[in-house]
């Protein structure tokens, strides 16, 4: 058993009693491998276990359960997580806060940082520079310390209290309700023995480079930086993430450009090859907390694109929180309606992805439309 922080690797075996290769999976300890522990967090398990100087590679598991999105559900880490955590602390390499869950807090300048701002959306200021611009200006924020913006990492105590009261404020003045607005702030994870303002400082901006290395296929890249380097492949993997930024919007614009087809559970759009099957998801959940592209956060997003081996149709599912608390299982539908079109699915309830064979769309959606109505019964 997975008892605490001892870690037990299963020793399988095939049917004929042969041993297979071990593995280390907290579902088969009755964990969650959602909210409790991630990939990167069992890996850490195991390092620990090997060498008690290993501890300070509890920052990177909690980079990974961050960009799991484990501490999507409560706003914090849960489970074994926060053993992990403890590690982290203990080793000098991890500190967590309770702040802004933004995006972009060591890098974006603020009115960036709130421009594209998704959990939640902002209304006047999601989508809007001017709106944020303006929101910050009025109250007497300043926005640059020379001629460098500030980010939100680089404001005072009390201007972060400011800011953070004011956001509160105009969310609930616009209707939003308080479950949703209580999402904005939460617990935030600081790599401490990172420089500040880089991406390496925020555990959720390091997820997200190392996660445009693995999407553009450089996955060796995001390993190098994960084993400190700090120069080359740093510089590297930095320049890899304004590609990737910039392939999003372009990716965005386009979806745009096309336009989002609703239906009465669902709204979905096809890119075809215009967008990489590896972003496409990402796009999708981008649109979704942006309002872009006219993106209806009371809907699930399906994204289509074109499988780039040429092996089918990769399909991506998000959806807003709120409607996982109402029932929606995104891992539940894509399994069920990619079986039914001969494809296969999986993944989280607010994420999920599968891949079904060209020309089995307009199936997949009715089957998945099938399903998201009886997990939405009653609400």
């Amino acid at each position: 058993m997975l008892k605490g922080m001892d870690c037990v690797i299963a020793d399988h075996h095939t049917p004929s009693g042969e041993s297979a290769i071990p593995s280390v999976n907290p579902h088969l300890h009755h964990l969650s491998g959602a909210t409790e522990l991630s990939g990167a967090g069992a890996a850490y398990l195991v390092a620990r276990e090997l060498g008690v100087k290993n501890r300070d590679l509890a920052a990177l598991a909690i980079v990974g359960a961050v960009g799991d999105m484990q501490d999507g559900q409560n706003c914090r880490l849960t489970g074994l997580n926060r053993d992990v955590m403890e590690d982290g602390r203990a080793a000098g390499v991890l500190d967590w806060m309770v702040d802004i869950r933004f995006f972009g807090r060591e890098t974006r300048p603020v009115h960036k940082m709130l421009q594209y701002s998704s959990d939640p959306a902002i209304p006047g200021m999601t989508g809007s520079e001017d709106g944020a611009l303006a929101f910050l200006v009025s109250l007497g924020i300043p926005l640059r310390d020379g001629e460098q913006w500030r980010s939100w990492s680089m404001l005072e105590q009390d201007e972060r209290k400011t800011v953070a009261s004011a956001l509160v404020r105009r969310a609930l003045s616009e209707g939003l309700g308080q479950r949703t607005v209580r999402r904005m702030l939460g617990e935030v994870y600081v790599l401490t023995a990172e420089a500040r303002g880089t991406e390496l400082r925020d555990a959720k901006e390091f997820a997200t480079l190392l996660n445009s290395c693995g999407r553009h296929d450089r996955a060796a890249l995001g390993l190098a930086v994960c084993r400190g380097d700090r120069s080359e492949g740093l510089a590297k993997a930095q320049s890899l993430l304004q590609g990737h930024r910039r392939s999003l919007v372009e990716a965005i614009h386009y979806v745009k450009d096309m336009g989002l087809e609703k239906r009465r559970y669902l709204q979905h759009f096809h890119a075809g090859t215009a967008i990489q099957d590896t972003i496409v998801g990402v796009v999708a959940g981008m649109l979704l907390g942006s309002g872009e592209a006219g993106a209806d956060p009371s809907l699930p997003i399906i994204a289509f694109a074109t499988s780039e081996d040429g092996k089918g149709v990769k399909v991506s599912a998000r959806a807003a929180r709120a409607l996982v608390e109402k029932g929606l299982d995104l891992s539940a539908v894509m399994k069920a309606a990619s079986a039914s079109v001969g494809g296969s699915g999986g993944g989280h309830n607010v994420a999920a992805g599968g891949m079904i064979p060209e020309g089995a769309e307009e199936r997949f959606l009715r089957a998945a439309e099938d399903i998201i109505s009886v997990q939405l019964a009653g609400h």
